[in-house]
């Protein structure tokens, strides 16, 4: 029982990675697709931030005494992910409004009609 809640924050972040898999393939509304990838890049930070941390690793300070060290290189390569993220969701959510402003909808199904790709 001490195996799987000690793997219980990769578990949460594939359950995550699923639901925004699933709510990117299923849907049609590009809102809720940009949500699913928001949810599905929050898995990922999840991830790496879990794989960062060693049980009983210090702060890679060096002092007397400490042998083990915790890598912060994922933890600094998720910050810097988290400011593109924002960026990027910023980004698809003003394409979001202009297609909005083409097309009248923001079905995608309405989309490739009007735009007669299908």
């Amino acid at each position: 029982m001490t195996l799987v809640f000690g793997l219980f924050n990769y578990w949460v972040a594939m359950v995550l990675m699923m639901i925004g898999f699933y709510i990117l393939i299923a849907s049609g509304n590009l809102i809720k697709k940009i949500i699913g990838l928001n949810i599905f890049q929050t898995s990922v930070f999840i991830l790496y931030i879990s794989m960062g941390k060693i049980k009983g690793g210090a702060v890679p300070i060096l002092t007397e005494g400490t042998e083990i060290y915790t890598n912060p290189l994922p933890h600094v390569l998720i910050l810097t992910a988290i400011v593109v993220g924002v960026a990027t969701t910023a980004l698809a959510l003003a394409l979001v409004v202009r297609i909005k402003e083409a097309y009248g909808s923001i079905e995608e199904d309405d989309i490739h009609e009007k735009d007669g790709s299908l």
